[in-house]
């Protein structure tokens, strides 16, 4: 590890403490103050960023990035009009292995998951930084997946999320080569499946607990645009609630239990649920369905409902109530008809984040605020709901970051990506990988 003198250290620190403190505007969440900034450069927390860019292979690697990312431009607008549809993300994914391939990636595969995995060795097989973009967008098939361009805007179902994480992931490997830049620890690349919806982070969890179990020890996910940083991964329960009942005529079966009233009954009582503003805790009935006619008692019914929360606890509590308040539901309208014609409920759960974080006096954190700070970015931390939530949760260090340039209308049809400068979130990018990766 490079470290400057400490004297000198603890000024760059105060600096960049100072800077991110008058940017208070931009912040989402507390960072550091200037006091617990010092005590983690006593503790030596952090990586030398600062130090680390005047090395000659970093620098030829960093200008690297900048020259090559028009042709990265060119790939990111390729590989999103391949469609990687949820629970489908084949064809992007043997594209990305290929790539791997061409860039020099050892050990290049795609697991049981999906997951198209290559690793760039370094000195040691450890540390192992996981360096992660996924695949997956939120479009069914069908979606028409074509860019347009406007100038430097690019406009695309999935054009920034993530398009431009895989594409800044394929820049930092390619401009890494260029400067031949070597590590003292090994960065291990991925583009994973199912982190979107109901996808359910199935191919970091597959990652984590099955094709590189044990031998991760760092981990950076980079997921849409700009330079944000993700330090709380917020957790989630999601569920799929059905309800049933012998069903019936609306007027000859009247007096029947209802599955669509329980579950009004249901929806209302979650609607009173009273939860913390911090940590921010959420719920929401996303999507109902069933029923045959306007003149039938359903025989059937659902509703999909998130759950969603910073803290662990809080969460926990969260969920104990949703599931109380749906049997609660069904309880009553099976009383409020004397139970006849009785109705049911079963509670799927389709998806489940785990809640975690990487703490802000990290040497990680320290080191992406100190990072981004020298591209003159507001040093933000943010809460999410990413990828980064698998490792968080097992304690490993995580962060999510921005692939730099800028977006809107993520998850809509009319999502774009902004080019300019986007060169800046690679560079980042790249020198927190080389930071992290000894």
């Amino acid at each position: 590890m490079i470290r400057l003198s400490s004297w000198v250290f603890k000024y760059f620190l105060i600096q960049s403490a100072g800077r991110v403190l008058s940017s208070t505007r931009m912040v989402t969440r507390s960072i550091p103050t200037l006091a617990l900034a010092l005590t983690l450069a006593a503790a030596g927390g952090a990586q030398d960023v600062a130090r680390l860019m005047e090395d000659p292979a970093v620098k030829a690697a960093l200008a690297a990035a900048k020259r090559n990312e028009p042709h990265f431009i060119e790939e990111q607008v390729r590989i999103c009009e391949i469609p990687a549809p949820p629970f489908h993300e084949e064809a992007r994914g043997k594209e990305i292995e290929k790539l791997f391939r061409q860039l020099g990636l050892r050990d290049v595969r795609i697991d049981q998951a999906g997951n198209a995995i290559g690793v760039r060795p370094g000195a040691s097989a450890h540390p192992n930084l996981l360096f992660e973009a996924h695949l997956d967008t939120v479009f069914p098939e069908g979606t028409n997946v074509k860019v347009t361009r406007v100038g430097g805007v690019l406009k695309g179902a999935g054009i920034g999320d993530d398009c431009r994480g895989l594409a800044a992931m394929l820049g930092v490997i390619q401009a890494l080569d260029d400067g031949k830049v070597t590590t003292p620890g090994t960065i291990t690349f991925a583009a994973d499946t199912g982190e979107e919806g109901l996808g359910d982070l199935r191919g970091t969890k597959n990652l984590f607990n099955d094709s590189l179990k044990g031998q991760i020890d760092k981990f950076i996910s980079v997921d849409g645009t700009g330079l944000g940083i993700e330090n709380a991964g917020v957790g989630s329960y999601r569920y799929r609630a059905t309800f049933k009942g012998p069903g019936g005529h609306s007027f000859g079966a009247f007096g029947m239990a209802n599955p669509i009233q329980a579950m009004g009954r249901a929806i209302a009582k979650i609607d009173g649920f009273q939860v913390p503003r911090n940590p921010k805790t959420t719920f929401n009935v996303g999507r109902v369905g069933g029923g045959t006619s306007v003149n039938a008692i359903a025989a059937e019914c659902w509703m999909e409902v998130d759950l969603r929360s910073a803290g662990k606890d809080a969460l926990e509590r969260l969920n104990a109530r949703y599931q109380a308040a749906v049997l609660e539901a069904v309880d009553e309208e099976n009383r409020r008809w004397g139970g006849r014609g009785p109705v049911t409920v079963s509670n799927e759960l389709v998806g489940v984040r785990p809640a975690g974080n990487t703490p802000a006096d990290s040497a990680m954190v320290v080191t992406a605020l100190a990072a981004t700070r020298l591209w003159g970015a507001g040093g933000t931390l943010r809460e999410g709901s990413s990828d980064s939530n698998v490792p968080m949760s097992m304690g490993i260090p995580a962060l999510t970051i921005g692939g730099g340039g800028s977006g809107s209308g993520a998850h809509s049809l009319n999502e774009t990506f902004d080019t300019k400068d986007s060169w800046l979130g690679t560079q980042r990018a790249l020198l927190l990988a080389v930071a992290l990766a000894r």
